[in-house]
């Protein structure tokens, strides 16, 4: 067996022409390879190609070219098996509002083939908050509890795989935190996670590895801190004793600015510039230094630094 719970290969999709757009090519040649048992991040611009990826996985579109295993199961050579490895907690909340989140747990297991014997209806909803509503009809239930059914509905069949596509997106702050300590909990217990997110921070703290889409092609893809560590950005923030008007001049590849509380932010990169030499520049200016801090660079910064290169480039 292999150590990736998702691989692909070259994978390809071309959105074929209508007569109101023309053909669009969504993904080019995407390379992944997804660990057993982590948590990885799938990060993108809007329109970069992420839910196309997803929708292949979850086998709601069809390739154009390439090799997609779940698992290890080929989707081409066993869809069942490679399809029963997954689930999909979708970013829409799609539900039909006629049925209790019983019986739409119920309805979702039967469709997985899952036998009444096996079925952990109750055990879901309740590991999701649910147990009281669980004969509550899903038209009647908040926007927060919707998002928590689509969770459960993911679980049915016990998948190895769990992909959760913008899962709080608009949710409140406790629902936020029922669902990552919910995520946790899976992971835990050896289910691979796999998350889009618009909120860096999330990525940048829940994930073990990330990959970076922008227009159809993964432009990054390595370790959460790794990632952060290829930029060497350093920021060097100095409060004076006294207030300064002007900055002190510094060195090309440095950068001042003045902020509104009066610190001087230094922008520098350590592979260029020490903390020495600024902190020699300040003292060489006759600034008196009351406190230091400095601020790393983030996945967002990242995440800019990357896309922007591509605007640039194109």
């Amino acid at each position: 067996m292999t150590d990736y719970a998702i691989e692909i290969e070259a994978l390809e999709k071309t959105y074929a022409a209508t007569r109101r757009a023309p053909a669009k090519v969504a993904l080019k040649g995407v390379d992944l390879r997804i660990p057993k048992g982590s948590i990885y991040g799938l990060l993108g611009p809007n329109g970069a190609g992420k839910s196309t990826l997803i929708n292949i996985l979850a086998g709601l579109v069809v390739k154009t070219g390439g090799k997609v295993r779940i698992w290890g199961f080929d989707q081409d050579v066993n869809p069942r098996q490679s399809r029963a490895s997954i689930g999909v907690m979708p970013q829409e909340l799609n539900l039909d509002p006629f049925f209790t989140p019983a019986g739409a747990l119920e309805v979702q297991a039967g469709l997985y083939g899952v036998p009444k014997s096996q079925r952990r209806t109750h055990e879901i909803l309740e590991m999701v908050g649910l147990e009281d509503k669980a004969e509550a009809y899903a038209r009647n239930l908040s926007g927060g509890m919707r998002r928590r059914l689509l969770l459960a509905k993911a679980l049915v069949h016990n998948p190895q795989v769990l992909v959760l596509d913008e899962p709080t997106a608009g949710v409140d702050i406790e629902l936020r935190q029922m669902l990552w300590e919910n995520v946790r909990a899976l992971n835990a217990r050896g289910v691979t996670i796999i998350l889009t997110t618009h909120y860096l921070e999330e990525a940048e703290e829940m994930c073990d590895e990330i990959a970076i889409i922008d227009e159809g092609r993964v432009i990054a893809q390595d370790r959460t801190e790794t990632l952060v560590a290829r930029m060497d950005a350093k920021t060097l923030v100095i409060q004076p004793e006294a207030p300064v008007t002007t900055p002190p001049p510094v060195p090309e590849g440095v950068t001042v600015d003045l902020r509104a509380d009066g610190a001087l932010a230094f922008g520098y990169r350590r592979a260029q510039t020490s903390a020495d030499v600024i902190l020699g520049l300040v003292h060489e200016a006759g600034i008196r230094i009351r406190d230091v801090a400095t601020e790393e660079a983030d996945l967002e910064d990242v995440f800019v630094s990357l896309t922007s290169k591509r605007d640039t480039a194109a």
